[in-house]
């Protein structure tokens, strides 16, 4: 009876060891995969932080002010050279804002200074966002002048950035696009509307315009003009 009871008993143990073996290996595949992942953004950013040295080496660094090194830079495209330009100091920066606050204005603005390349919001296309290696990548190609769109100056420009808005994808990897900034030396700035229920309104219509089919080619939310943000009341008596 007691031998029966036994061979009850490791039957019954069979499972659970597999259980606990299956723990175990899917435990160890986490565990590789997180380590994986932090040594290849360990090494993407000493090899951007050797880059940016690289950069630096080459050019005569003395008429600038030491504090303002981390914010210039030197960068040698891929895709053509900028010959007497290539010393030439360039700023990083992107701005950071979300649909209806002014963001498409003062890119403008920025774009009408004959050495400011401002790309737009370059993560619309999600497949540019789809993860932090597509992100590195897609702002290496930014910030090292090979990004090319009617924005684009000449090999002279002395500032380069985008627009990036805040539901494309930036609180997903923040920790790792912050990190990525501060080695870039990247110079952020937030632009929002002071009024908060302006801004909550700007975002319902953005999101009705996204699933709303464009009259006459126009969003319908879109307001161009004070007389469509202020449209009369119609007063019956």
């Amino acid at each position: 009876m007691s031998a029966f009871l036994f061979k009850i008993s490791k039957r019954s143990s069979v499972p659970l060891r597999m259980v606990l073996v299956l723990f175990v290996t899917i435990f160890g595949v986490f565990v590789f995969t997180v380590c994986i992942k932090q040594i290849t953004i360990e090494n993407k950013s000493n090899n951007i932080a050797l880059t940016t040295e690289k950069e630096r080496s080459h050019c005569n660094l003395h008429a600038s002010a030491q504090e303002e090194l981390p914010q210039i830079h030197f960068p040698q495209p891929k895709t053509y050279s900028r010959g007497e330009c290539s010393c030439n100091p360039v700023r990083f920066f992107v701005l950071f804002s979300m649909q209806r606050s002014g963001s498409g204005w003062f890119e403008t603005l920025l774009n009408s200074h004959p050495n400011i390349s401002s790309h737009g919001e370059i993560f619309s296309v999600k497949e540019r966002r789809i993860n932090i290696s597509s992100i590195i990548k897609t702002l290496d190609s930014v910030y090292n002048l090979d990004w090319f769109s009617s924005a684009s100056k000449n090999e002279c420009v002395a500032a380069v950035g985008f627009k990036w808005m805040l539901n494309q994808g930036v609180f997903d990897n923040h920790k790792e696009i912050l990190d990525y900034f501060n080695l870039k030396g990247v110079s952020v700035t937030f632009l929002f509307r002071r009024n908060l229920l302006r801004r909550l309104i700007s975002v319902l219509a953005n999101d009705y315009d996204r699933h709303a089919k464009q009259l006459n080619g126009i969003h319908k939310s879109h307001v161009h003009t004070k007389q469509e943000e202020y449209p009369p009341q119609n007063i019956v008596l």
